[in-house]
Order: C-alpha cells, then sequence, then structure tokens
C-alpha cells in the first residue's frame, strides 16, 4: 500500500500533509483521506507542524481545491522501524 505527500497552499502557507488514501476523481478537489502524522518525538517543535495537526487531525477526509495543490507524490508505505539496508564500499581498491 502506498502512502500520499501532498503539497498545498494554505493560508499562504506551504503545507505539507502524508495520507493513506487518495482520490483524483472529483472535478475540482483532491480527496483526502486517513491521514498520517510523525509520532516520534522530537526536541524541536516546529510550530507550523504542531498548527497542521491541530488543524487537520480530526479531520476524516479533506477537499483540497486542485489550484492550490503543489505537489502530489507517492511513496512506499515503510514500517516504523524498518531498517534499510546499507550498502558498504570497499576502499581496498582505491588506486
Amino acid at each position: 500500500m502506498s502512502l500520499y505527500r501532498v503539497h498545498f497552499k494554505w493560508k499562504e502557507k506551504e503545507i505539507e500533509l502524508m495520507a493513506r488514501s487518495l482520490d483524483l476523481t472529483h472535478p475540482y478537489f483532491v480527496s483526502i483521506k486517513n491521514l498520517v502524522f510523525p509520532t516520534e518525538q522530537k526536541l524541536v517543535i516546529n510550530p507550523l507542524e504542531d498548527e497542521v495537526r491541530r488543524t487537520f487531525a480530526p479531520a476524516d477526509h479533506l477537499m483540497i481545491p486542485f489550484q492550490t495543490v503543489q505537489l502530489i507524490e507517492e511513496l512506499p508505505d515503510l514500517p516504523e522501524g524498518k531498517v534499510m539496508p546499507f550498502a558498504l564500499i570497499d576502499r581496498t581498491d582505491d588506486t
């Protein structure tokens, strides 16, 4: 299952939301459901991220006007804490 990252303008700010469900069949809106927010604890609090969470987290379904959307990315759904392979570089062959 994919994750979608939607970049759009809202109140003169650039917003980025992650969601599991996206529907582009509506003629004027991007339909977003199943929002996903980061759960890790941070030492530095971003006020914009906090405002976005307070504003959009309670919503079950968002309809964002197409003209405000700047970019939609489809990403693989990676489980939290998954260990990614690390490619080692063999430095013994350097000449």
